[in-house]
């Protein structure tokens, strides 16, 4: 029994490094980099034929963080690479950036991180509504991968179970 209250302390421990740790990282730029990082993305969209995807957030938020850590995970990372351009637009403490939430229909009053998705045009596809991924340090990195299957170009070939398309 020891051996076990000894096991899960020391699990706790890890698990509040790794959030300790992840919490002081830079995902997002600063504000003023937002529009001018947007048009970089959209370009290369354009180039690439994959879609955009908008990422509200803030480097403050814990679910923001995780929603990094699960963007960086093997089978999400492919997907990403393959489909998606990124660009995390840095929303400080919701009064930042409002303008361009609001111009893509991603309401922040329902909490961040939040999602859209552009065309490779710019044209936008699809906006979280109800805080989605608001909580996403509940939720496994499966959901991120559903999200990323579901909005992904169409390419010939592929479909909704193939995720390596």
């Amino acid at each position: 029994m020891r051996t076990l209250k000894l096991f899960a302390v020391a699990g706790l421990l890890a698990l509040g490094s790794a959030a300790a740790n992840s919490a002081g990282r830079d995902i997002y730029p600063d504000p003023s980099h937002a529009r001018a990082d947007l048009a970089a993305a959209l370009r290369t969209a354009a180039t690439t034929h994959r879609r955009v995807l908008l990422d509200f957030g803030g480097n403050w938020c814990g679910d923001c963080q995780v929603l990094d850590l699960y963007m960086h995970d093997d089978r999400n990372r492919r997907l990403i690479e393959s489909n998606f351009v990124v660009v995390h637009i840095n929303v400080g403490h919701i009064d930042a950036n409002l303008d361009l939430a609001e111009k893509y229909g991603v309401p922040l009053n329902k909490g961040v991180p939040a999602l859209a998705v552009l065309s490779d045009r710019g044209a936008l596809l699809y906006s979280q509504k109800n805080g989605e991924f608001e909580a996403m340090r509940r939720m496994e990195s499966s959901a991120l991968t559903e999200f990323l299957v579901q909005w992904r170009p169409e390419r010939p070939g592929c479909s909704a179970v193939v995720v390596n398309c």
